[in-house]
């Protein structure tokens, strides 16, 4: 066969300008973008995965107090209703028990015993831009209704120290005492032990305090030098239940100094912004969460977190922190007794949602914080209507009824408003004892009383 001698056209070299590797760049691109989807995808799910596992173990920490949430909703029909005026208010009570049982029983006393060493009504109000935390005396001599015991068997209701109603019935004893002799309506209640308030003072790093002399109390575990200090764990312990080695001895100093150190407790924690940082967050809710028992509706993370935005929003000098008036049993000098008609005005201010002014405990208080003065002058004549002349003058208002009306159509008051009423020919309005908030010792929790020695 003949060979093909037709020429051939010859094969175009490739461009200088091309490169071989430029098809490929394409897929490497994709597949790292691929990658990199994928890892963040990962990091996502994981990060997801960790938070609910962190979430429901933070959650799964609470405990319910079922048996006080059961007893309470028997006893509705017995408990007091929201004012009007108390409308999207909230009333806690804080109950610090001296429970001896399990890890508590090192602090001696009978193993399962147990009494509302501290209990605090803490008011947040409707618009919460103000807090009032309210002691109550563990000693003060009150009616405590009759109440369910833990094995079934009802006690009776008598007169007693406050603190015997935890004992008797735990926290639906206390809680039904508290709203019979303030009639507040209360919403939640929060417990704490001993251990678990030793927790949640760890939690935060420890709580400064001042020490104008040196502790040496064996009983409460406490041995500390004057100055400022500040208390971890054990020490914070023994510093808040120290009572018969501090000042008299008496429990309205402890309740005193439990206020101080709450109070510094949240300086601290707003100051530092505890609230704000995740990595320090999370310890504080961990101790928080696993130190206390809880009634239904706040025995979720959501409902204390909720909680804790409420309160990290209120300036700490419109927290205030105060003790019911209280003055010795005239019985018992022992036992204590309220201050009337000062605790019922207490009480009726928190019920209607109106704030509390304080004055440093031991200040005498102002003459027209205790009563006010007025001059009324007035002459009316007629039936139902009069005509005169008159002046009040005056500042403040009486904790007691001011006068009655002289006569129809003229009066006298023991303040401004009602010498102008008597001015003007009407009656003089008398003030409402329970109504009238006079100024109470206390202090605002951005006092620091390290600046005051």
């Amino acid at each position: 066969m003949a060979e093909d001698d037709t020429a051939h056209p010859p094969t175009d070299p490739p461009p200088t300008d091309a490169h071989p590797s430029e098809p490929g760049r394409p897929r490497r691109r994709r597949r790292w973008l691929m990658i990199t989807a994928g890892v963040v995808a990962f990091l996502l799910v994981a990060t997801g995965a960790l938070l609910w596992i962190a979430y429901r173990k933070l959650d799964g920490n609470i405990r319910t107090d079922s048996a006080t949430d059961r007893l309470l909703a028997q006893l509705e029909a017995e408990r007091p209703s929201r004012t009007a005026g108390a409308k999207g208010s909230e009333n806690i009570l804080l109950i610090g028990s001296d429970d001896r049982s399990g890890t508590n029983s090192s602090y001696g006393g009978e193993p399962g015993t147990q009494r509302s060493d501290t209990t605090i009504l803490l008011h947040l109000a409707a618009d919460r831009k103000h807090a009032t935390a309210v002691s109550i005396p563990r000693d003060v001599m009150v009616t405590v209704p009759a109440c369910e015991k833990s094995d079934g068997t009802r006690s009776k209701a008598g007169l007693m120290q406050f603190n015997w109603a935890f004992e008797m019935g735990g926290a639906a004893c206390s809680i039904r005492a508290v709203e019979q002799l303030s009639g507040i309506r209360i919403d939640h209640y929060v417990i704490l032990d001993f251990n678990g308030f030793k927790t949640m003072v760890n939690a935060i790093g420890g709580v400064e305090v001042c020490v104008p002399q040196a502790i040496h109390d064996k009983d409460a575990r406490l041995d500390l030098p004057a100055g400022r200090q500040t208390l971890h764990g054990e020490q914070a312990l023994g510093y808040v239940r120290a009572r018969e080695s501090l000042g008299d001895g008496s429990d309205t100093q402890r309740m005193g100094r439990q206020q101080q150190f709450l109070a510094a407790l949240i300086r601290k924690v707003q100051s530092q912004g505890v609230l704000l940082n995740p990595a320090r967050l999370w310890p504080v809710l961990d101790a928080a969460t696993s130190s206390v028992k809880a009634d239904g509706g706040l025995s979720s993370l959501g409902a204390l977190y909720d909680l804790t935005q409420d309160l990290r929003d209120i300036p700490s000098a419109d927290v205030v922190l105060l003790t019911a008036p209280r003055r010795p049993y005239r019985y018992d000098s022992d036992r204590d007794e309220f201050v009337q008609p000062q605790t019922t005005q207490l009480f009726t201010a928190l019920r209607d949602d109106r704030s509390v002014a304080v004055r440093p405990p031991g200040s005498a208080p102002s003459p027209g914080a205790v009563a006010g003065a007025g001059v009324g002058v007035g002459a009316g004549v007629g039936v139902g209507a009069g005509v005169g002349v008159g002046a009040g003058v005056g500042a403040g208002a009486s904790p007691s009824p001011s006068p009655s009306p002289v006569a129809a159509g003229a009066g006298a008051g023991s303040d401004g408003a009602a010498g102008a009423a008597g001015a003007a020919g009407a009656p003089a309005k008398a003030s409402p004892s329970a109504d009238a908030s006079p100024t109470f010792e206390g202090r605002t929790a951005d006092v620091d009383a390290c600046a005051q020695h």
